[in-house]
């Protein structure tokens, strides 16, 4: 299993509707590609905003091509969503499964 990783950072007001996008938009999208197992969306406190991060499980990274395209590494992010956001990560990172325990 492969999990995609992506951050960002917005004010608190702008949580619920970032929420919404991903909910109501990413996530219909991504329940059609191949190879998509789920997703996760964490968020923190700092300072003043609230930093969010995304993260999809894949089956492989064959899968990952399927919703981003050649270049893997490259950010999807919808203008929707960017409106929303103070700031985010252009680039995301992949991490590879070794361990999994499930309590």
């Amino acid at each position: 299993m492969i999990a995609r990783v992506w951050s960002a950072q917005t004010r608190r007001d702008q949580v619920p509707a970032y929420a919404d996008h991903l909910r109501e938009h990413v996530l219909p999208l991504l329940g059609g590609v191949e190879g998509y197992l789920g997703a996760r969306l964490w968020q923190r406190e700092v300072d003043e905003n609230v930093e969010i991060v995304v993260v999809t499980q894949w089956s492989s990274l064959d899968a990952i091509h399927g919703f981003a395209g050649d270049e893997i590494e490259l950010a999807v992010v919808a203008g929707e969503a960017a409106a929303l956001l103070s700031s985010f990560d252009d680039r995301v990172r992949h991490y590879e499964l070794v361990i999994e325990d499930n309590a």
